[in-house]
């Protein structure tokens, strides 16, 4: 360890933290469980994961773990693998509820590094290659770290420039394997462990790395085997980015049932031809996508001849929303495969509900994100004047908040944020976390299924009229010529006006788009200003970056004046 950066080390089996009472108005608590949507299930959270990686190592040692690109991974060879990862780590002095950050592309090697911290109870920190060099400052400066462990086969890199200037150790990943099995320990129950942490972009501009523990994500990784009945047969795509929390999932569940997790590199994910190919290749049956990289999937998908992709069995969708329109798409295009509109915050140990899409769906103007996920409770509350938090009755939106074994610990050394957002459970005395989680979405249920609609930071108002701009963005996404969209707040002076971003699958006139939102919505919600775009700014994680997009109204407001 270097003396200059002490780490933080978070005990095994650290004793609950007491969270902030959420202010409930009279009768609250016993109509709030009447309402809420539950899912319980008996699953096994605490069992180590690497448990499940020996038993079929024995097994089907020679079984296909990890495919990438040319590179494969037997179960026996990734044990090893982990094995010499385990004995490196050990060696620079990691022990027991470490932190230790990870920084390498997404490979074959970002699962050793996983297997081989939760072998040794130690906690995954992912830092982003794309980053620059003051943010992985800040979150090693806030995650406080034990060591950088270093797999990105750079000699130099901002993350080890950071590192330095941060006076914390670097360890490279041993390429190679031992030979023989991991040397692996029982420690009993391992549930409250902490697991990972990933940092998510906090309204302050600075990140938050919302910690997630062993019990939240095994339950998690169940519940999808569960959900899209994976088996020994299955290969997931591993395509996220690894600072996007479904990129644990992707990575890890295929390994509790003996099956295979297939890299999909930042090349194929920029190239929609590529990706199809990296699909088919591999013989993938489930992949996860954002809804951008969905429809620029399908746009490839139609211009091929032949079937396309004819192994896959599940495309889930998530990040974002998902429109009808979209939706149609996919199941026109793949009808042999099965839509689900996913739903979760990364302090929830990723998604919290889930909804197989029907033909019935597409008429509404929203899809549904269904049910919870197993173990996990759904409370739709709204907040009166006084402050006090009521049930919002069915039908009725609010604001979302899960409670259940998903829900994680917090945000790493900030407690302040962690409060304002993390409260003990008043509904549920037997909740194995005691914690409920606000999301700041907002929410109805509506014949039991769950609909997000949108950021409660969204709610704007403009012109004296309050209203959410996911509203909107729904709307004008029902335009057959419109292939993306968004909707933002020009502020300037004392007024504020809206601004619609778009992007046409077919030319169409402005005026006929500013008459279909006219046609469904009151005058005050249709933007005053539209900007077409080539395509719309992502962000790394794919999703649109609103950011980028009033930055450039005000530098074209500027041009302009």
């Amino acid at each position: 360890m270097n003396s200059q950066a002490p780490s933080t080390r978070l005990t095994a089996d650290p004793a609950p933290q007491p969270r902030p009472e959420l202010p409930l108005a009279p009768g609250a608590v016993p109509r709030a469980r009447e309402l809420a949507l539950r899912n319980p299930v008996a699953l096994d959270t605490t069992t180590a994961l690497l448990d499940h990686v020996i038993r079929h190592a024995r097994v089907r040692p020679d079984a296909c773990a990890v495919l990438d690109g040319e590179r494969t991974l037997t179960y026996g060879q990734l044990l090893a693998r982990v094995a010499s990862a385990r004995d490196a780590l050990y060696a620079r002095g990691v022990r027991a509820g470490d932190l230790v950050a990870a920084v390498g592309p997404r490979s074959a090697h970002t699962p050793v590094v996983f297997l081989a911290l939760e072998s040794l109870l130690a906690s995954y920190v992912p830092i982003d290659m794309s980053w620059p060099e003051n943010r992985v400052r800040d979150v090693l400066d806030r995650s406080k770290p034990a060591l950088l462990l270093d797999y990105s086969g750079r000699a130099a890199s901002a993350a080890r420039s950071a590192a330095d200037a941060e006076g914390l150790g670097t360890l490279s990943l041993p390429t190679e394997g031992k030979p023989g099995p991991v040397d692996h320990e029982t420690y009993g129950d391992r549930g409250g462990e902490t697991r990972y942490t990933i940092f998510t972009s906090g309204t302050t501009g600075r990140p938050k790395g919302a910690v997630i523990e062993h019990q939240g994500l095994l339950n998690h990784l169940w519940s999808k085997t569960a959900d899209l009945s994976l088996g020994p047969e299955d290969a997931v795509a591993f395509s996220a980015p690894l600072v996007f929390d479904i990129s644990i999932w992707q990575m890890l569940c295929p390994f509790l049932v003996g099956g295979r997790v297939v890299v999909i590199d930042d090349a194929a994910m920029r190239m929609p031809r590529w990706l199809i190919g990296a699909l088919d290749t591999a013989d993938v049956t489930v992949a996860e996508l954002v809804p951008t990289v969905v429809g620029r999937l399908l746009d490839e998908i139609r211009r091929q001849e032949g079937p396309a992709l004819p192994k896959l069995r599940w495309l889930l969708s998530t990040g974002e929303e998902l429109y009808p329109a979209l939706a149609e798409q996919v199941l026109d295009t793949l009808p042999h495969v099965s839509l689900v509109n996913a739903y979760g915050p990364a302090e929830c140990s990723d998604d919290v509900s889930l909804h197989t899409v029907t033909r019935a769906d597409l008429r509404r103007p929203r899809l549904p994100v269904g049910t919870p996920v197993a173990n996990c409770t759904l409370h739709v509350l709204r907040q009166r004047d006084d402050g006090a938090w009521r049930p919002a009755e069915p039908e009725e939106s609010g604001e979302l908040f899960v409670g259940g074994t998903c829900v994680g610990s917090g945000y790493l050394h900030d407690t302040a944020t962690t409060e304002r957002a993390f409260f003990r459970d008043p509904f549920d005395p037997d909740s194995p976390t005691c914690r409920i989680y606000r999301t700041g979405d907002l929410a109805r249920v509506e014949d039991g299924l769950l609909y997000y609609l949108g950021r409660g930071d969204r709610q704007v108002k403009v012109g004296g009229v309050r209203m959410e701009l996911d509203e909107i963005e729904a709307v004008l996404s029902r335009h057959p010529a419109v292939e993306q969209c968004a909707v933002t707040v020009f502020d300037q002076d004392v007024m504020s006006e809206l601004v619609a971003h778009y992007t046409l699958r077919t030319e169409v006139p402005q005026q006929e788009l500013r008459l279909a939102l006219s046609a469904a919505l009151p005058p005050v919600m249709v933007p005053r200003r539209w900007q077409q775009w080539d395509t719309l700014p992502l962000s790394r994680n794919g999703k649109i970056d609103y950011r980028s997009l009033t930055a450039a109204t005000a530098s074209t407001r500027k041009e302009a004046l």
